[in-house]
C-alpha cells in the first residue's frame, strides 16, 4: 500500500523552528519528485517547496526562501522540511506530496502530484 505519512508539526513561537518529516511506504522517493504544500484556514492549498527525483535541485515559494529547506534521506525513504524563523503567517496544515513525473514548469501546481499525505498542523504564535 502506497502511503505518505507526515509528522513533526506542532505549536511554536514566532522565530522558532520545526522539522517536518514525510515517511513513504510502497514507493521509493528516489524515483519521485517530492513537495510540500500548505493550507491555511479559508485559503487554498499553496506550494511551499519541492525537490526533484535526483535530489539535487530544489524549489521554494518566495516567502520561505532562506528560511525553509527541503531535504531527503534515501536510507530512511523520508523527505524533510526544515522550517526556521517561523512566523505566524506560516500557520497552516502542511502536506507532503509526490509524483514520479512532474512537469518542471508546473512543479508548484498541486495537480502535478498524485500522492498526498494526511497533513500535519503547524501553528506559530506571535
Amino acid at each position: 500500500q502506497v502511503q505518505l505519512v507526515e509528522s513533526g508539526g506542532g505549536l511554536v513561537q514566532a522565530g522558532g523552528a520545526l522539522r517536518l518529516s514525510c515517511a513513504a511506504s510502497g514507493i521509493n522517493f528516489c524515483g519521485y519528485t517530492s513537495a510540500w504544500f500548505r493550507q491555511a484556514p479559508g485559503q487554498r492549498r499553496d506550494f511551499v517547496a519541492a525537490m526533484r527525483r535526483s535530489g539535487q535541485t530544489d524549489y521554494y515559494k518566495d516567502s520561505v526562501k532562506g528560511r525553509f529547506t527541503i531535504s531527503r534521506d534515501n536510507a530512511k525513504n523520508t523527505v524533510y522540511l526544515q522550517m526556521n524563523s517561523l512566523q505566524p503567517e506560516d500557520t497552516a496544515v502542511y502536506y507532503c506530496a509526490a509524483n514520479p513525473w512532474v512537469i518542471l514548469s508546473a512543479i508548484e501546481q498541486e495537480d502535478q502530484y498524485r500522492l498526498w499525505g494526511q497533513g500535519t498542523q503547524v501553528t506559530v504564535s506571535s
